[in-house]
C-alpha cells in the first residue's frame, strides 16, 4: 500500500494523505467511502482508492489503486476479506492484543 503511494505525484500523494489523516481523527463525514462488502470499504479520492477494514478501534489499510472501470475488482475486496479473516482469527488464537 505505501508503495503503492510512494509512486503517485506529490499532489495525489498529499491528497490521500489528508483523506487517510482524516479517517483517522475519526472523521468519516469528510471522505468519501463506499461499502464494498460487509466490513469492507474504499476511501476515494480522486480517481483512486484505498480498500480498507476497521476492527476494533484501528484502521486496517489494505491496498490502493487507480480505478479505470466501475466496478472494484474482485480480488481486491477477496484480498482484505482474506486479511480480515487471518487477524480475526489471530485475536481468537490470542496472538494479537485486542485493545
Amino acid at each position: 500500500m505505501r508503495e503503492f503511494i510512494r509512486e503517485l505525484d506529490l499532489s495525489d500523494q498529499a491528497k490521500i494523505d489528508a483523506a487517510i489523516t482524516t479517517l483517522e481523527q475519526g472523521d468519516f463525514q469528510s471522505v468519501e467511502i463506499k461499502t464494498l462488502r460487509g466490513k469492507i470499504k474504499e476511501l476515494i479520492v480522486r480517481s483512486f482508492r484505498i480498500i480498507f477494514f476497521i476492527n476494533g478501534d484501528v484502521i486496517y489499510f489494505v491496498s490502493g489503486f487507480k480505478k479505470k472501470t466501475r466496478k472494484t475488482p474482485r480480488s481486491e475486496i477477496e484480498n482484505a476479506q482474506n486479511i480480515l479473516k487471518l487477524l480475526n482469527k489471530q485475536k481468537r488464537r490470542g496472538k494479537i492484543k485486542v485493545r
